[in-house]
């Protein structure tokens, strides 16, 4: 199926690694060309080297602190004046951060500044240029998954979450669609520390219908349709790619 992304342009957070760096890696191969933000240099470099010998167009790299106060105008400056134009945002850079029940200020601040604040501060900075052009695609990368303890970045996604659907409403007029996608347990580095040798496979058996932990290409494949225009009719929905985790009868 022809995605019809050729020529589009994108801005990817947190593009280095994980659910960022395979969206990337897709969006590439689709034809688009990417702003690839992250703070790791070389970890951008490896990631575009990765794209160009998978026959993807290669990415515009930008090495930033995105939770730095003028993170989200640098990030705007470069994709304007790099890529002249922008087609997609993809906000997708956070971080996990399972907190005690009492949890430090410091801790709650700087989940909420990465996870939603800065976001929200890069969309709106992006926004005016989709409104005065009528189209843009904005699609938010949420919480793994629902959790039964306390994570500030969980809380924060949420947050995003809401103001997405806030945004779709609003902005649907304009030709703008603002989608989210709720991904369960996918294989990285940080899941294969928590679930360490047997304890995956006890845990996928248990909890996921469909036996294993997902993959970042599954969730790269669902944010790559979300943001083409084979989704022209999808905006203010919450995509869940989670292999039948969660539960929605007992």
């Amino acid at each position: 199926m022809n995605l019809h992304l050729s020529g589009k342009k994108a801005v990817v957070t947190g593009a280095s690694q994980g659910l960022g760096r395979a969206i990337t890696k897709e969006l590439a191969l689709e034809g688009v060309e990417v702003l690839a933000v992250a703070r790791e240099e070389a970890a951008l470099q490896e990631m575009k080297e990765e794209v160009i010998r998978a026959g993807g167009i290669a990415p515009q790299l930008l090495s930033q602190d995105f939770t730095a106060a003028d993170g989200p105008q640098k990030i705007a400056d470069a994709a304007f004046d790099r890529l002249k134009q922008v087609d997609i945002l993809v906000n997708n850079a956070g971080r996990s951060q399972a907190l005690d029940v009492i949890g430090s200020d410091e801790a709650w601040e700087a989940s909420l500044t990465l996870d939603f604040t800065q976001h929200r501060r890069l969309t709106q900075l992006i926004l005016p240029h989709f409104m005065e052009r009528k189209e843009g695609v904005i699609l938010n990368l949420a919480s793994t998954y629902e959790l039964r303890s306390v994570n500030a970045s969980a809380v924060a996604k949420a947050s995003l979450i809401v103001w997405a659907k806030q945004l779709a409403s609003q902005l649907a007029p304009y030709g703008i669609r603002v989608n989210s996608i709720q991904p369960g347990i996918i294989d990285s580095a940080q899941i294969r520390r928590l679930f360490p040798g047997e304890e995956r496979k006890k845990f996928a058996e248990r909890e996921i219908p469909m036996g294993d932990f997902g993959k970042p290409e599954d969730i790269a494949n669902m944010a790559t349709f979300l943001v083409s225009p084979r989704a022209a009719y999808v905006t203010g929905t919450v995509a869940v790619v989670d292999g039948g985790m969660r539960r929605y009868a007992f």
